[in-house]
C-alpha cells in the first residue's frame, strides 16, 4: 500500500515583539542634549563673571539681570589690573604652582613608586601614616606652621613660606602609589635588575616613562589647586607681595565692594588656567588613554 507524502505545514510566523528597537540615533541626540547644557552650566558662570565686569557697579542689582557684556570691560580689567596689583600676582604665582607641581611630582611618582614596588621594613605602617595624614584639617596645622615659617625662618610676606610647606603631598603620593600599582609591571623592574641597573636608574629610566599619564594629571590637578589657594597665602601675604587669589581679595576691601571690579580679577585670575587646559588637555588626556591601552 502506497503512503502518500502530505507537505508538513508551515511554522506559524513568530509573534511580533511588542513595540519597536529603540532608534540608536534618538539615543545619541538625547546623549548630546545631555552634554550640551552641562556645558551650558559649565560655562555660564564665566559668562556671567565677564558679563558683569564689563558693565557698571549698578549690574548686579538690576532685575531681570543683564546676558549681554557692556562697553565697560577693558576699563574693568585695567582698574582691577592696577588696584590688585596683578601684575606681581601673576608672577608670584606662577612661581608658586609651578614649583610646587614640579617638586610633587618627582616626590610622589619616587615615593609612589617605593610603595609599590620596593619592599623594606615598615613599609605598610609607614604608608599608613602617609595616608593618615590626609585626615588631618589644614586648619588645625595653621598656627603653628605660621609661627614656623614666620618666627623660625623669617619667611613672612616671603614666596618660600608659602611653596616649603606645599613641596610634598600625601594624596599625590596615595595617587602615584595606586596607579603604579596597577600600570608598572614588575617584569621591566626585574629585566632591569638582570641589566645591572640601580633603583635610581630603574626609577628614571623604567618607571618615569610609565608613570607619564598619572604624573600628567597629579601635575594638573596640584596647579590648579595651588593656583586657586586663598587661605594660606592670604595670612602669610599681604598686598605689596601676592598671588593672584590674594590680589582678588584685595580688589575687595574698603566699605563698598565694586563687584564689576572683583569679577575683572577673577576673569584675569582665570584665563591663564584656560589657556593652561587648552594646550596641555589634549595631551594630558591622550597620555591617560594611551596609558589605559598599555594597562
Amino acid at each position: 500500500m502506497s503512503t502518500v507524502l502530505t507537505p508538513s505545514p508551515a511554522p506559524a510566523p513568530a509573534r511580533e515583539k511588542r513595540g519597536r528597537a529603540k532608534d540608536p540615533s534618538s539615543a545619541r541626540w538625547g546623549t548630546y542634549a545631555v552634554l550640551f547644557a552641562i556645558i551650558v552650566f559649565s560655562i555660564f558662570p564665566l559668562y556671567w563673571s565677564i558679563v558683569v565686569s564689563s558693565r557698571d557697579q549698578s549690574a548686579i542689582g538690576r532685575y531681570p539681570p543683564p546676558l549681554v557684556p557692556g562697553g565697560n570691560l577693558w576699563d574693568n580689567l585695567s582698574a582691577a589690573y592696577e588696584q590688585g596689583n596683578f601684575g606681581l600676582a601673576l608672577t608670584n604665582s606662577v612661581i608658586v604652582a609651578g614649583t610646587i607641581t614640579a617638586a610633587v611630582v618627582f616626590t610622589s611618582t619616587l615615593a609612589g613608586f617605593a610603595f609599590a614596588k620596593l619592599t623594606f621594613r615598615g613599609r605598610n605602617a609607614l604608608f599608613t601614616t602617609v595616608v593618615a595624614t590626609m585626615l588631618v584639617p589644614t586648619q588645625l596645622a595653621i598656627i603653628p606652621l605660621y609661627i614656623m615659617v614666620t618666627q623660625w625662618f623669617g619667611w613672612a610676606n616671603d614666596l618660600r613660606g608659602v611653596i616649603v610647606p606645599a613641596l610634598m603631598s600625601a594624596f599625590g603620593v596615595f595617587f602615584m602609589r595606586q596607579y603604579l600599582t596597577s600600570a608598572m609591571p614588575t617584569e621591566l623592574l626585574e629585566a632591569g635588575r638582570v641589566d645591572g641597573a640601580s633603583t635610581m636608574r630603574i626609577y628614571w629610566s623604567v618607571v618615569l616613562p610609565v608613570a607619564r599619564p598619572g604624573a600628567a594629571v597629579l601635575g594638573l590637578l596640584t596647579f590648579i589647586t595651588y593656583w586657586n589657594d586663598l587661605f594660606w597665602p592670604l595670612i602669610l601675604l599681604n598686598t605689596q607681595n601676592p598671588t593672584v587669589q590674594v590680589a582678588i581679595a584685595n580688589t575687595k576691601s574698603g566699605i563698598e565692594v565694586d563687584y564689576s571690579l572683583v569679577l575683572a580679577g577673577t576673569v584675569i585670575a582665570t584665563f591663564p588656567m584656560l589657556i593652561v587646559f587648552l594646550l596641555l588637555g589634549r595631551q594630558i588626556i591622550g597620555g591617560i588613554m594611551q596609558g589605559a591601552v598599555k594597562g
